[in-house]
């Protein structure tokens, strides 16, 4: 059974955009539980032009579901997620300008920096993920680092797929089923939408949690928040 976490970052986006408090953040994440979501995600980044350190601290009390909170370890993050204690921490090598994630780590390279921050998390009983591109050695190496669940970043798949490539998710099966041998749960975000979800879900096994934020939130314009995540839970289970 794969869980569907809910990113809320473009909630916070669009009550930024006007400064005030609508649409409000903790209530759209205990309607987003309440409607059948299994997790909430939000990853705050520096400059806070979506999720806000604060928000994070606000949440963590009403949740009732998973929470997984993800971003690049500089201190201040670590400082917050030591603080808040989410279920979940997914790390991130964002640069600080970046739009949107678009790389996953590199766990040979940064293999000792991981270790390092993951056993701190570890240690306050947070489950570590880490993100990371559908490479074999990538995944060797995740193991390496003491984490507990990988993140496949999927934005290759959801490019592919669209082109109508048969073998999209080639590279993610084989990824996934590498970090199931070596002891990895997996999860896997970014571009996955209402389109190719079902695709997804049904050909990459071992799939824990799917963490879906722009594309849900946008396909919830047209259709309502309550059915678009009724949709994705169909088609995950």
């Amino acid at each position: 059974m794969t869980k569907l976490s809910v990113n809320i970052n473009k909630i916070a986006t669009l009550r930024n955009a006007r400064g005030g408090d609508v649409p409000n953040v903790l209530k759209a994440a205990k309607n987003i539980e309440k409607f059948g979501a299994e997790g909430i995600t939000v990853h705050p980044r520096p400059d806070e032009r979506h999720i806000r350190y604060a928000d994070a601290r606000e949440l963590k009390p009403v949740l009732t579901t998973e929470f997984n909170i993800e971003g690049k370890p500089i201190q201040q993050f670590v400082d917050l997620v030591l603080e808040v204690k989410p279920a979940q921490v997914t790390l991130v090598p964002d640069a600080e300008d970046a739009i949107t994630s678009n790389a996953g780590w590199d766990t040979i390279k940064h293999r000792d920096y991981l270790r390092e921050v993951i056993s701190e998390f570890k240690s306050h009983g947070i489950r570590t993920s880490i993100f990371v591109d559908p490479e074999l050695k990538i995944i060797e190496g995740a193991a390496e680092t003491g984490a507990d669940r990988i993140e496949l970043y999927t934005e290759q798949f959801a490019v592919d797929y669209a082109k109508g490539m048969e073998n999209a998710a080639k590279s993610y099966v084989a990824c996934s089923q590498l970090a199931y041998e070596l002891k990895l749960g997996v999860n896997a975000g970014h571009d996955l939408s209402l389109d190719n979800i079902g695709y997804f879900s049904n050909n990459v096994p071992h799939l824990d949690e799917v963490s879906i934020g722009h594309a849900l939130i946008s396909e919830a314009l047209y259709m309502g928040l309550e059915k678009t995540i009724q949709k994705y839970l169909k088609l995950l289970k």
